[in-house]
């Protein structure tokens, strides 16, 4: 025969914000592997915001940058302007946008990159 317990009401609420924190403090814990998130655009050759570091110029909207190498993962922090990231060189191939906060790998390796508004 199974009892019936019930929780005093004053600790309804502790016990579910309890529950809340441990499962927000378990989804941040990935995020703790990026690089400290600061003003500007930066494109990684890694992924997780790892390796070789490229900033982007904010300035040069919509001019087509080739990448010396492929990026993997992009961190970009600015209120006007967002990445349009392509799989080719040239801007060509498959186009991504990143939006104007934005912390993430790429769906693909990007070889080029035009900043455009946001």
């Amino acid at each position: 025969m199974f009892t019936i317990r019930r929780m005093p009401r004053g600790a309804v609420v502790p016990a579910i914000m309890a529950v809340a924190l441990a499962g927000l403090g378990a989804g941040t814990a990935s995020a703790a592997d990026w690089p400290t998130l600061k003003e500007g655009a930066y494109l990684y050759s890694g992924t997780t915001g790892t390796g070789t570091v490229t900033e982007v110029d904010l300035g040069s909207l919509g001019t087509c940058h080739t990448l010396s190498g492929p990026a993997r993962s992009v961190q970009i922090a600015n209120g006007s302007a967002s990445l349009e990231l392509h799989s080719g060189a040239g801007c060509t191939g498959a186009a991504w946008r990143s939006g104007s906060l934005a912390q993430t790998d790429l769906p693909w390796v990007a070889l080029s990159y035009r900043v455009v508004t946001a």
